[in-house]
């Protein structure tokens, strides 16, 4: 049996991390891997960084898909990987830096455009998409790109108007069709996930 992939979409800020460690919590250690979709941005070293600032992020062809693929592959068979390291304030990966993953029973892929590429798609066992309302998600945005990415305001509001918002209408929200489950708020709604542990639970023992 292949290790189990669970992918959690939602729209940036909607708290698809938070909703992923809550579910880690209720299995031992050694058998839940969590990998994020932002790992794989594609480098940009090529590009001078005032040309890197104005790459659409939330456009899927800034993600590096193909090696995203590939590794979730290699996991689901037992094979550990190599993940990239990505520097959120110069667009880069860090050169020569890694993250070695070793697969795991259960694999969690979060990530805002996961189940847009229908390959992609197909390898996840479980599909849940977090919605959780606009002007909290922007807020929450706002918070981690000032105090984890290095942002200024009024370059957060610019990339959210002309970029985020309509990436989102075009390609996140629409991906929730996919979805096997839509969780209202994330990791304050226990009843999902109560719901969603038992399900992993019970296609573990099957």
């Amino acid at each position: 049996m292949h290790n189990l992939l669970i992918g959690i979409a939602g729209g940036t800020g909607s708290g698809k991390t938070s909703f992923a460690l809550e579910i880690m919590k209720h299995f031992p250690e050694g058998d839940v891997v969590l990998v994020d979709q932002d790992s794989y941005y594609k480098d940009l070293s090529d590009l001078p960084f005032e040309e890197r600032k104005k790459v659409n992020f939330d456009h899927p062809g800034s993600v590096d898909f193909d090696k995203l693929i590939e590794d979730l592959k290699a996991l689901k068979n037992n094979v550990p990987i190599k993940k990239p390291v990505y520097n959120f304030v110069t667009h880069t990966r860090e050169k020569d830096k890694f993250t070695t993953v070793v697969p795991k029973k259960v694999i969690i892929l979060e990530g805002i455009m996961i189940f847009v590429i229908p390959e992609l798609r197909e390898l996840i066992d479980i599909k849940l998409y977090v919605d959780t309302d606009a002007d909290v998600r922007v807020l929450r945005r706002i918070v981690r790109d000032i105090n984890e990415r290095g942002r200024d305001l009024d370059n957060i509001i610019e990339q959210y108007l002309n970029q985020v918002k309509p990436m989102h209408e075009e390609f996140v929200e629409p991906s929730k069709r996919w979805a096997d489950l839509i969780i209202p708020e994330g990791a304050h709604n226990r009843e999902a996930i109560r719901f969603v542990v038992n399900r992993i639970k019970t296609l573990l023992s099957e």
